[in-house]
């Protein structure tokens, strides 16, 4: 079923969407019978197109909200935003892509793991979600991906936010540590549930191979301040880490956010990596905040 413009806003009216390519659109697991719940939440772990994305405006519908584009990490999908999405689609239409490979959208034909790459996959999908611009938010991986699509789209870059500044890798831990990434009572911090550390323990279980190296390999041969990607940033920017958070320092942060013309650093009480988990509310209230002021002076 082709999803229409008119049929979209229909699903936004506090479900929100799903769509590939602008294919299809799912009805909402909560009111849907057992039996095809479970199936439809089976068939959102498998890859069926090149570009899938979800689609979600919990707003009036007769608003003609902003577009913000949620784009997640390494061994993610889309659905690790749920967190953010209550409060971030009453404000804007939300775009969640799933990466190449991961969640619900294949590896297109020839595709090359890099972060120039990347960005242009979130630009087609910004192209066939029929959006010219949003605001670009990333965790980690993401946030990589975000600052790269920030650089090589100003145009389309309303503001930026990365949210935990991704820490790159060298090439030769690659091979060693792309299926072994840090335990989640790590990255979510102390503060994580066990229900919590083992949906996220489950995720990474059984998150595919391929672009789980890929995308490592993409983050790791790049270095945004080395190749000039974060003096290339326009849109205004908010960067978040946490002040003990694994795997990248407050000061690397810092560094980067010196790099980007008019940015900004907020670092988060934390002892985790994942905060756009671990601390959504704190993270949606900064991004939120930020946005507004940054219209502001607009």
């Amino acid at each position: 079923m082709t999803v229409s413009s008119s049929r979209r806003d229909i699903l936004h009216c506090g479900y929100g969407a799903v769509a590939a390519l602008g294919v299809s659109a799912l009805a909402p697991t909560s009111v849907l019978a057992p039996e095809r719940a479970l199936a439809q939440a089976t068939a959102d772990n498998a890859p069926t197109e090149d570009f899938f994305y979800r689609d979600d405006w919990f707003g009036e519908p007769w608003r003609k909200p902003e577009t913000a584009v949620l784009i997640h990490g390494n061994e993610e999908s889309s659905i690790v935003w749920y967190a953010w999405l209550p409060r971030m689609a009453q404000e804007f239409r939300v775009l969640r892509p799933d990466l190449p490979g991961l969640g619900r959208s294949r590896i297109p034909a020839g595709f090359e793991w890099s972060l120039p790459s990347l960005a242009a996959f979130v630009a087609h999908v910004l192209d066939k979600a029929g959006a010219d611009s949003a605001h670009i938010i990333g965790a980690k991986a993401g946030g990589a991906i975000a600052m790269q699509f920030a650089a090589d789209y100003p145009a389309r870059s309303r503001t930026l936010s990365v949210v935990h500044v991704p820490s790159a890798v060298t090439n030769a831990r690659v091979s060693a540590s792309a299926t072994s990434f840090a335990p989640q009572l790590a990255r979510l911090g102390s503060a994580a549930s066990k229900e919590m550390v083992d949906y996220w323990e489950n995720m990474f279980a059984t998150a595919p191979e391929i672009p789980t190296k890929g995308l490592l390999t993409a983050v790791s041969k790049s270095d945004p301040a080395r190749d000039g990607v974060l003096q290339r940033v326009k849109a205004p920017t908010l960067l978040m880490t946490a002040d003990r958070g694994q795997l990248q320092s407050v000061e690397k942060a810092r560094q980067y956010q010196t790099l980007i013309p008019n940015s900004r650093l907020v670092v988060l009480r934390s002892d985790g990596y994942h905060i756009a988990a671990s601390n959504a509310d704190e993270c949606v209230t900064n991004v939120l905040a930020f946005i507004k002021e940054a219209r502001k002076r607009a």
